[in-house]
């Protein structure tokens, strides 16, 4: 690396409050110093980071790409600093968890906020991740666990399932819609609705199961939007996009922005915990017991 963590922990500060002095009173530095070490890093470089032609600061075309390729990297050490502080005061065990926004439910809440109690030696680290991600993660080994909501539809190499809740399928209808108005629709209903969806490169297990309730109610859905996030989803059914079938938990997440229909012999999701087969670490063990007692 042809410069240093001082050099670019300015050029950060500089491009985050896009001033020399705010910078500078954000690291508690006086501003010649801060100035000296962002010219450094700009001779290192061999190009202007800072437009500093106006009476404001701005990024070059090459101080925000430099910026974009960096601004993940201060963070992260501050992170690795934070965790060895942990391992050292007695938390000597930690466990990666990804999880789905959908399923971040009060049972899901409750279950971590409970293992954290009863285990506070144990570092949880937190992943929001689409299933897809989560499960590629795990056989990388760059998580412990995951919440992928639904089981896929074909057995994952090296990925053992745990069953751990079930919920009701609803249909979240914007508001003025004819069937914002109604307590209870059979699913035949949304035949030839504009449907918004999750997409199936993100959770190709719940794409595939709504296809399959739909199809054993008669109709085949039809699409108009997909997202790969379920709070997208849910914004664009506020936006009037067209009428979406998610998780009945989502309601927290839709608030009062569309209408939650509930569907008259409604469906049920199976949420699974997805972790790597094999003997599970202790700290693994001990998480699992909780989630399924």
């Amino acid at each position: 690396m042809d410069f240093s963590l001082r050099e670019l922990e300015c050029f950060t500060a500089v491009a985050e409050e896009l001033s020399f002095t705010r910078a500078a009173q954000k690291l508690h530095l006086a501003q010649p110093p801060l100035s000296r070490h962002v010219r450094a890093l700009e001779e290192r470089l061999g190009t202007v980071l800072f437009d500093r032609s106006g009476r404001k600061v701005s990024l070059t075309a090459a101080g925000a790409v430099f910026y974009e390729e960096t601004r993940t990297v201060m963070p992260q050490l501050i992170r690795a600093g934070e965790t060895t502080r942990r391992f050292a005061s007695g938390q000597t065990e930690r466990l990666r968890l990804g999880f789905v926004s959908a399923v971040l439910s009060p049972e899901l809440v409750e279950v971590l906020r409970a293992f954290r109690e009863i285990y506070p030696q144990v570092q949880l680290l937190m992943h929001d991740l689409p299933p897809a991600d989560q499960l590629a993660a795990l056989q990388r080994g760059t998580l412990d666990g995951g919440f992928i909501g639904l089981p896929p539809d074909k057995r994952t190499p090296g990925i053992q399932l745990l069953p751990w809740r079930e919920e009701a399928l609803a249909a979240f209808v914007p508001f003025g819609h004819p069937l914002a108005t109604r307590r209870q629709i059979d699913l035949r209903a949304l035949a030839g609705e504009a449907l918004v969806a999750v997409s199936s490169e993100a959770a190709p297990a719940f794409a595939a199961y709504l296809h399959t309730v739909c199809a054993q109610a008669g109709f085949r859905p039809r699409i108009v939007l997909q997202s790969p996030r379920a709070q997208a989803v849910a914004v664009m059914v506020a936006a009037g996009t067209g009428i979406a079938l998610l998780p009945a938990s989502l309601s927290r997440v839709v608030g009062g922005a569309a209408a939650m229909v509930s569907i008259r012999k409604a469906p049920k999701i199976s949420h699974v915990f997805a972790r790597p087969s094999g003997t599970p670490a202790p700290a693994m063990q001990r998480f699992m017991d909780l989630l399924t007692r």
